[in-house]
């Protein structure tokens, strides 16, 4: 372990300048920057003082720097289910810590978005076990049914509340600043055709065909949701149709048209869609589609189907990932013990 790297990482972490660490054990912040690009080390007397400095142990110097320290952190969000709080505030002053000294370092920023995303999912899952427990001692209760609708993202049946208009106000702004960004058209359609804003998505829906190419199909099963969202449902499987038979070896064509199949409660069709985008898929494959394929089979009633879903999924972490532990594996898990408690009720 290269002691330069973790000095640096811990410098970061406390948001301490070079020549602050230098002032405090008596050396040029010429010699720390060495030592952080490892052009030399501290001499051997100099790691009391840098130990107490950080508050830490000696043998502390020689662990972890900045790569291995990103990853992980990076690794909790995958593996771990609830970060620990003190391991959630040690990761943030480390990433802001590394802002400090570059604000524009997209990996931290990046990492620090999904630590408050990871928090905040972990925050629901916590918020609706307690919620439901309002609800089992008082069905009635208003306060148990508010809860637990906003930690599982319900729709509280008011328009203002339940819509996307700010998400949709923001991502107008940085399609002005990021014409024809397809990330950012994505997001818009997305959340335009949530909020049955059909007509106003139909322009930038129109975009799709010129900036990506590849994804061409998307057209059709955009403009598939357009019809369905007015009601002509005949031109819209038209349309959704159209997306797989001009794109018969384009996997994601059949999963979207899988989706639409799902929500018209055409569970065959959907099945047969899903199924098929999934075989179709170069190694490592994507399990969206069989996520999807279990919540058909639970919603018909097939537990066994549903649990052999879950068992693919982990085959696949498995086999495509080679990932035996963590969170990933854990819900499937988790999920086959719940499925296999209702085949016996």
């Amino acid at each position: 372990m290269e002691i330069g790297l973790k000095i640096k990482a811990l410098r970061i972490e406390k948001g301490k300048r070079q020549e602050e660490l230098a002032d405090y054990l008596g050396v040029s912040f010429q010699a720390v920057s060495k030592w952080e690009t490892l052009s030399s080390t501290p001499d051997i007397s100099l790691l009391p003082k840098l130990a107490v400095y950080f508050g830490i142990t000696i043998d502390e110097l020689f662990t972890l720097p900045i790569s291995d320290e990103l990853e992980r952190i990076e690794n909790s969000l995958y593996q771990e289910r609830r970060i620990a709080p003190e391991n959630f505030d040690h990761s943030v002053n480390f990433l802001e810590g590394i802002l400090k000294e570059n604000p524009k370092d997209i990996r931290a920023l990046s990492d620090l978005a999904f630590l408050y995303n990871h928090r905040a999912h972990s925050d629901h899952e916590m918020a609706s076990n307690y919620a439901e427990k309002v609800l089992e001692l008082d069905p009635e209760k208003k306060c148990g049914w508010i809860a637990y609708l906003e930690a599982n993202d319900g729709l509280c049946g008011d328009q203002w509340y339940d819509n996307h208009f700010e998400l949709i106000r923001y991502l107008k702004s940085f399609l002005d600043k990021n014409p024809k960004n397809f990330r950012g058209l994505y997001a818009i359609i997305e959340n335009m055709l949530t909020d049955h804003c059909y007509d106003a998505a139909i322009p930038y829906i129109e975009q799709i065909k010129d900036i990506k190419p590849e994804r061409k199909y998307m057209y059709d099963i955009y403009m598939g949701d357009v019809e369905a969202g007015h009601g002509n449902f005949d031109k819209a499987i038209y349309y959704w149709n159209r997306a797989v038979t001009v794109n018969p070896n384009v996997w994601q064509a059949y999963c979207c048209r899988g989706d639409r199949m799902m929500r018209l409660g055409k569970y065959s069709e959907a099945l047969k869609d899903y199924e098929y985008s999934y075989e179709m898929q170069n190694v490592p494959h994507i399990v969206d589609g069989l996520y999807s394929m279990e919540q058909i089979y639970e919603l018909q009633g097939d537990f066994d189907k549903a649990i052999e879903c879950y068992e693919r999924i982990l085959a696949c972490l498995k086999d495509d990932y080679s990932t035996n532990t963590g969170e990933g594996v854990d819900r499937p898990k988790r999920e086959i013990e719940r499925l296999i408690k209702a085949k016996g009720v």
